[in-house]
């Protein structure tokens, strides 16, 4: 087999690359045209590229490793060379820190990822039988080109366990994500919680959906290019409040609104003919992925209403049957979204480094474990009902 790197998602067809990521949308997508796994679509990469997101001046430079034999195309993955570690969500900024202390250069090093982007899904993409050689080609490439470390984030378990097999350090850390246990409706979800934390739940949709304006859910053709430009405030807005400096450009809106409609689910709350906030979700096979949210006007209980109760009714209406919320927030949890494991995957070329951080690893895995425990004493469900929901499958 041939192991190459190319520096642009364009340079693959699209077909092939959809294919291996099992994005042809006759294998189990919930529409017509609609990626199984949205992130690792051809479509949404080559939107981060030519629009500026990623490549020059962002960190994030693409270099993804591509198999063939005999001219044909096997295996893949989205892979980065990355100058800093920002924009990862499985942050490595202790390992990058420790390893400057040591004397050494942590940067570049490698990220097989989805930039920006905290939803779990394939980073092997092709037959599960080339998966290994995938992750041995990924090894020595950081190691002939001197590189401190490569990181796959956000994989699934089943990749996890591989590569742990495989010599890389396996890193478990958390997210909240909601799981349909046959509801049917809103109201059915509802009824699993406690009469306390249902109540809260009424209240708080209530004084939510009484901002003075109407609250729209669209897909498809119903976005309509105006829309962006609201959104582009909020996410302007959200930006500048939480981390100085947003990462993807306007042009990738645009690119998003072009290619990726039917992909899309954006939330908007509408008053005297203006949006004053927004939430933009990205729709898989049977997940629901919650990614932006911002808005210009403050209201009671609105940034509730529109990222977590909205997409849990689509989500019902839609036969989805889980919704992703994303990084972050304990006070999802009281919205019926419970903690669940995420996975990574580590490898670093100096032996003894690699073995200070299993250390580190194997400690921070046990507290994880504490720490998802006792979250779940708190969750909102009646005895008997609900989910703890520790793990992602991989039935997708």
């Amino acid at each position: 087999m041939d192991v190459s790197v190319i520096d642009s998602i364009s340079k693959l067809p699209a077909a092939v690359w959809d294919a291996l990521a099992r994005n042809d949308p006759t294998n189990g997508a919930a529409a017509p045209g609609r990626a199984v796994h949205p992130f690792v679509s051809h479509r949404f990469l080559l939107a981060l590229e030519e629009s500026g997101s990623v490549g020059p001046g962002s960190g994030w430079h693409p270099r993804h490793l591509v198999m063939r034999e005999g001219g044909r195309i096997l295996a893949a993955m989205p892979l980065y060379l990355k100058d800093h570690s920002q924009g990862e969500y499985i942050f490595d900024h202790a390992f990058a820190d420790a390893w400057r202390r040591a004397g050494g250069r942590y940067y570049p090093k490698l990220q097989v990822a989805v930039p920006f982007t905290p939803a779990t899904g394939p980073r092997l993409l092709g037959p599960v039988a080339h998966h290994r050689a995938m992750l041995d080609a990924l090894r020595d490439i950081t190691a002939q080109n001197n590189l401190s470390s490569v990181h796959l984030t956000f994989c699934t378990e089943a990749e996890a366990r591989l590569g742990a097999e495989a010599g890389f350090l396996h890193r478990v850390t958390q997210q909240f994500h909601w799981q349909d246990e046959g509801y049917g409706d809103f109201e059915g979800f509802l009824a699993s919680l406690s009469s306390r934390k249902r109540k809260a739940i009424r209240k708080e949709r209530a004084t939510a959906q009484g901002f003075g304006g109407t609250i729209r859910a669209l897909t498809g053709d119903q976005i309509e290019p105006h829309h962006w430009e609201s959104f582009w405030a909020f996410y302007q807005d959200t930006g500048a409040r939480k981390w100085g400096r947003p990462y993807l450009t306007r042009a990738f809106f645009d690119a998003c609104h072009a290619h990726m409609r039917d992909d899309i689910l954006l939330v908007l709350a509408e008053r005297d003919g203006r949006a004053v906030a927004g939430a933009l979700n990205f729709i898989g096979a049977d997940t629901l992925y919650g990614r932006y949210w911002g808005c210009l006007e403050e209201h009671p209980c609105l940034h509730f209403e529109l990222c977590y109760y909205q997409a849990i009714d689509w989500a019902l209406e839609h036969g989805l049957q889980r919704v992703e919320a994303g990084a972050q927030g304990e006070h999802k949890l009281a919205r019926g979204y419970m903690p669940s494991r995420v996975h990574s995957l580590h490898w670093f070329t100096d032996q003894r480094f690699r073995g200070a951080v299993a250390d580190y690893l194997r400690a921070e895995g046990a507290a994880m474990q504490d720490e998802m425990r006792f979250l779940e004493s708190f969750a909102p469900f009646r005895k008997g009902t609900g989910t703890l929901n520790r793990e992602k499958t991989d039935a997708t």
